[in-house]
């Protein structure tokens, strides 16, 4: 068996980061080397609560001390494109969380890092991971529900403040200038990813953003983006005032021989309707293999493997994610429906 990948974590204040190394911590195929953040606090944490054996306030100083094959990076959406590059630059595998980046140009320098330094990148979306996600894509590929005309993902809490997030997310969550905008970038970026995986790039998207009830913040708090196609329709909403979870994190996908609903976290079911089934049915899912049951297995895997990164989290998705979310914003700021490709701004 080869030695496994030596990975490095670049920022910690996205919280997901924990549940990402713990996952790293449990592979046979990577381990945790170093990390690196400028706050003492989480430096702390990730040595003595998640055994890393070097920590560093420097990124710089971390990717020249130590040997690396891989970096995590979880820091806020504008400082992640940038480690991103930097790392590319180190010729080292790179996973970001979602998205991936604050803006689209952000998005497409970190693209065009990768392919120079000819390194994978991914990008994680923390959805991609739920079976029965995975088993929709499957039944749509093999022609299961016919041609597909719609696609809506809902992403509602109360806040990430409220959630229970740490200051160290959601200062960041609340800075229009670190995120790229509020509740939009944060929850509408599921919805852009889900559609674009499933349908490809819009040719016109629209999009409303709401500040609506949080008065300590001056960025929106609820958005709605919708995406269009010759003959498709997406999308894509987005909440922080959200009470309750009964609408939370729920995939309908429509096509024109039958509907899929696909309820959140791993445990959600997946339900068909179609002729046969009007009320709808639950479909047996099969278990994931290993590889595609967390973002470290499948990453580590296809780097092992030298494979490349595919489907949702791929960095072309991401990429694209982005722009589409970028037209939602300027359409938004402008008061019109926004054509894709955007123009490249010289």
């Amino acid at each position: 068996m080869a030695e496994p990948l030596r990975v490095g974590v670049l920022g910690m204040t996205h919280d997901h980061v924990w549940g990402n190394v713990c996952e790293l911590n449990a592979s046979a195929l990577g381990t945790l080397v170093a990390a690196a953040d400028p706050n003492e606090e989480l430096r702390e944490k990730m040595k003595h609560e998640y055994n890393c054996p070097e920590v560093f306030g420097s990124y710089e100083e971390m990717l020249d001390s130590v040997a690396l094959d891989a970096v995590y990076i979880f820091g806020d959406n504008l400082t992640g494109a940038e480690l991103a590059i930097m790392a590319a630059d180190y010729g080292l595998h790179i996973m970001v969380e979602k998205p991936m980046a604050s803006t689209v140009d952000g998005a497409n320098h970190v693209l065009a890092a990768a392919r120079r330094a000819g390194v994978s990148l991914m990008i994680n979306w923390p959805f991609a991971w739920w079976p029965q996600l995975q088993h929709a894509f499957t039944m749509v590929a093999n022609g299961e529900i016919g041609q597909l005309f719609q696609t809506k993902y809902r992403s509602a809490h109360a806040g990430p403040k409220e959630l229970g997030c740490t200051p160290y997310f959601y200062n960041w969550l609340h800075d229009a200038d670190l995120n790229g905008a509020g509740a939009y970038m944060d929850y509408c970026c599921y919805g852009a990813a889900l559609a674009r995986a499933f349908l490809g790039q819009p040719s016109r998207v629209t999009g409303t953003i709401g500040h609506c009830l949080k008065d300590y913040i001056t960025l929106d708090d609820n958005a709605v983006l919708v995406m269009q196609w010759p003959r498709a329709i997406a999308i894509s909403e987005a909440s922080w005032t959200q009470i309750g979870h009964l609408t939370s994190y729920h995939a309908a996908i429509y096509g024109s021989e039958g509907t899929l609903v696909i309820e959140p976290r791993n445990t959600g079911r997946l339900l068909l309707a179609n002729a046969a089934h009007d009320d709808g049915i639950v479909i047996d899912v099969p278990p994931l293999p290993e590889e595609q049951r967390n973002a470290s297995n499948y990453f580590l895997s296809r780097i092992s493997q030298g494979l490349p990164i595919e489907g949702l989290c791929s960095a072309e998705v991401g990429r694209d994610a982005q722009e589409i979310l970028e037209a939602g914003l300027i359409s938004a700021q402008e008061g019109r429906a926004v054509s894709l490709p955007l123009p490249i701004p010289y």
